[in-house]
């Protein structure tokens, strides 16, 4: 499998990150290991995980998926995995420091994450999603009257900087952010000397694909990669809810209040639009989905989740296959007439 660098830095993740979000929750230790096992026996070498995790996070499965995780890492040559996981930024999630996001609590965050993961570092440490108010998790456009205090950037990068100087961590990145915090981060780096993101994991799909308005050019120019998560939509571009309203998935296992930007009328015709056209040309709708993203000049890993090992192998064979010029050009044609519904 295909590895790219990742942003400036001397990490060399394979095109697929197996993302876990569903260990422990939808799947067991025993499952989560075996989609491990599988995926790293396919070339994989990059998984991402979080303390929150699983999701929808709750109280009583708030940091399971790090466990899991780490009773596998305990049995790898731990060089030969590139490992990343979050912080959780500010919310309502009581159950993780008060739902608070301070300099004390990253270094808490980070430590207590090491302990559930069996190492003494990460390879990528990111902050979840922003501290200060921006627009993200499908809030169309900013909205100025939502301002509230927030830990500077100046004082995330300061606390980071520290625990990669002991060892805790390699890289630094981010998620869920805009262009102008990308801009803000990679500027605090360079005049103080501070560690520069190297990523920038936010959604990016079919039904979505606003990282192109800004993200694109900020990211090329600040050497950041896109690590994209989402690329099914959960599991919206699979086709599987098209065919079947109550197929078997996160979008009917949870509330649609996690997730209610996937159940957008007009999100649901494109997913259609998008799975009529692969069976048109002779490929299921997740490979579609997953080889245009991969094939995306900016993404530098595309991460994947899924809930059997069926599931997995389609998902990692679809970043064998290739887009014919007429094909993106039919999905550039869709994407002109639904230009990011789940945005």
């Amino acid at each position: 499998m295909k590895a790219n660098p990742l942003g400036t830095s001397a990490l060399r993740v394979s095109t697929v990150c197996l993302g876990t979000m569903t260990f422990g929750q939808q799947n067991s230790e025993a499952e989560a290991h075996a989609q491990l096992d599988y995926a790293f026996s396919r070339g994989v070498n990059f998984i991402d995980t979080a303390e929150m995790y699983p999701v929808p996070p709750n109280a009583q499965t708030y940091s399971r998926t790090e466990t899991i995780v780490g009773n596998w890492l305990a049995r790898q040559p731990r060089d030969k995995v590139v490992l990343a996981t979050k912080v959780a930024g500010p919310g309502r999630m009581e159950w993780i420091r008060d739902g608070s996001f301070t300099a004390t609590g990253i270094r808490a965050a980070l430590e207590a994450s090491l302990k559930r993961l069996r190492t003494d570092y990460v390879d990528l440490y990111q902050i979840h999603w922003p501290a200060r108010n921006a627009p993200i998790f499908g809030q169309r456009g900013f909205d100025p009257t939502r301002e509230r205090e927030s830990l500077p950037i100046r004082e995330q990068l300061d606390v980071l900087a520290q625990l990669q100087r002991e060892g805790k961590l390699r890289e630094v990145g981010v998620s869920n952010e805009s262009p102008w915090g990308v801009c803000e981060f990679t500027r605090l780096a360079r005049e103080h000397g501070l560690p520069r993101i190297v990523s920038i994991q936010n959604a990016y799909n079919l039904v979505n694909r606003e990282f192109e308005q800004g993200l694109t050019e900020a990211c090329f120019r600040e050497q950041v990669g896109l690590l994209a998560y989402s690329p099914l939509a959960f599991g919206r571009l699979s086709g599987k809810y098209n065919d079947d309203p109550q197929a078997h998935g996160r979008l009917t296992l949870f509330p649609p209040t996690w997730s209610p930007r996937y159940m957008r009328p007009r999100v649901i015709e494109a997913a259609g639009r998008y799975a009529a056209l692969a069976r048109a040309n002779r490929m299921t709708p997740a490979t579609l989905a997953l080889a245009w993203c991969a094939s995306r000049w900016f993404v530098a890993s595309t991460i994947i989740g899924a809930t059997t090992l069926d599931q997995l192998r389609e998902d990692i064979d679809a970043f064998d296959a290739t887009l014919a010029p007429e094909m993106v050009a039919a999905i550039e044609a869709i994407h002109d007439e639904f230009t990011n519904p789940a945005q």
